[in-house]
């Protein structure tokens, strides 16, 4: 159950996790909600899918490579275009089937590292996927491997054929201003990677010999000659007759997903989880972060869950503890854990909390922000959730939770004023930091007083008797 949460005293972090897309569509740039732009997507890219399962994995694999890559457009004031380069969008062709599929996984993205996963795909693999680091040799992508694809080649074998005049390749070389022989003979592939792809070309004619990468002479055939010519790099090559005729297997990139791979699992009955992990081994599927790596610190007493190790957080938690107990008498509860987060985008996709929540504390788990986020503020956010440890372990069951969050407040010395009621829906909501704050203060207020009319110590005492029938409600 969640028991507290504090509050920056400050607005440097927009409240929760991102809930529209701007996207540039033909008719200009549109503000989208997350799943209707998820919706839209599969409308572009996976509208004649036959089974269900497979367009729900793509609507996982659609939001994930959507969020992840938010604001790569930034500089011309959008997040992202409607075509292949990011995802084809068409949210004119948005079917009530689409809709719903998409809406059976709302929210739910890979992670990686505690943040959407780049979570690409392509139409066809050609019965094997390919790496993602050969693609895209910059990107961190150990969960796009390559790895043999039967569903492909089971739903489709078929192989396609280009067999275009050399005096036309030669041509659309020179148009993306790529080196070329002047009349091209022959093609060598000097290197394929390992799922087979062509890596390294040569070019030969008229005699010379001219290296290229392939995938720069795929682009340049598909930005001359239309990208239903060369489909992928998994093809051979022989020359005849002033022609090269090329014949090939797979459609696209093939890292990720294979979007005829992932139907045909589907219709042999494999769920879309299934097919994820298939595509994707080592990016779970959830609502919010997973995959981080973490590093324990500590002993029994209190354990610091990191994934940058530094004593800053461990030791000030450790002399907080025995303040309290010092201060109060209490047992220090056994088992508790901290764990801080990379960055406050991990913070919040990991604990849906919006950015304005330095900390969140679940029983004996405290969930926190990286010191560096909280500006000069950790000792006070870590005695505040510290505090919410102390009290949850004295507190009996069925406790209101003003009582609760006013006992921490009052602890805290943040009583001041005059008591007034403390609304437990304000005290549980998330979405206007100012609420939340007068209903924290309001509680503390209320306990403040309580104090000074029984006691300190017999207010304590209620959070193991419950608060006396006498007390309003």
């Amino acid at each position: 159950m969640r028991l507290a949460i504090a509050w920056l005293a400050f607005a440097a972090f927009a409240a929760g996790a991102p809930v529209s897309l701007k996207v540039r569509l033909p008719k200009g740039i549109v503000e989208m909600d997350v799943e209707h732009y998820v919706a839209s997507v599969l409308a572009g890219e996976c509208s004649t899918f036959r089974s269900d399962e497979a367009i729900k994995a793509m609507a996982v694999a659609a939001r994930s490579y959507g969020l992840n890559l938010r604001g790569r457009h930034a500089s011309e004031g959008y997040d992202l275009c409607a075509t292949t380069h990011c995802q084809r969008v068409e949210p004119n062709g948005v079917t009530e089937r689409l809709a719903s599929l998409g809406a059976q996984t709302s929210g739910e993205m890979l992670w990686f590292a505690g943040k959407p996963a780049f979570a690409c795909y392509s139409k066809s693999c050609g019965g094997r996927t390919e790496e993602g680091g050969e693609v895209w040799s910059t990107q961190r992508v150990p969960y796009l491997r390559s790895h043999t694809d039967p569903y492909c080649t089971r739903q489709s074998r078929a192989e396609w054929h280009w067999s275009p005049p050399a005096i036309e390749i030669a041509a659309a070389l020179r148009v993306s201003q790529l080196r070329t022989p002047a009349e091209i003979h022959a093609i060598n592939v000097l290197r394929r990677d390992a799922s087979g792809r062509a890596k390294e070309l040569e070019l030969v004619g008229g005699g010379e010999r001219v290296r290229i990468a392939a995938s720069s002479f795929r682009f340049a055939m598909g930005r001359a000659l239309g990208f239903h010519t060369m489909r992928s790099d998994l093809w051979q090559v022989a020359a005849a007759g002033g022609r090269l005729t090329f014949t090939g297997t797979g459609d696209g990139h093939g890292a990720g997903l294979c979007q005829i791979g992932a139907d045909q699992m589907g219709s042999e009955g494999h769920g879309y989880r299934e097919i994820l992990r298939f595509y994707y081994p080592g990016a779970p599927v959830g609502v919010t972060a997973r995959g981080l790596e973490w590093h324990r610190m500590g002993g029994e007493g209190v354990a610091l869950m990191t994934t940058q190790p530094d004593g800053t957080v461990l030791a000030t938690a450790e002399r907080l503890i025995r303040e309290i107990v010092h201060r109060y008498g209490w047992t220090a509860p056994v088992g508790i854990e901290i764990r801080v987060y990379p960055d406050v985008e991990t913070f919040r996709n990991a604990t849906g909390e919006p950015g304005w929540v330095a900390a969140r504390t679940t029983g004996r788990r405290i969930e926190l922000q990286p010191a560096s986020a909280l500006r000069g503020g950790l000792e006070s956010t870590l005695r505040h959730e510290l505090l919410h440890v102390f009290v949850g372990a004295q507190s009996a069951g069925g406790l209101p939770l003003w009582f609760r969050e006013g006992v921490v407040g009052y602890l805290e010395n943040t009583a001041g004023g005059t008591a007034s009621g403390a609304s437990e829906s304000d005290l549980r909501q998330t979405g206007d930091a100012a609420k939340a704050r007068r209903a924290y203060a309001a509680a503390a207020r209320r306990v403040a007083d309580l104090a000074r009319k029984y006691g300190e110590a017999s207010v304590l005492g209620w959070l193991r008797t419950g608060v006396p029938p006498e007390v309003p409600r």
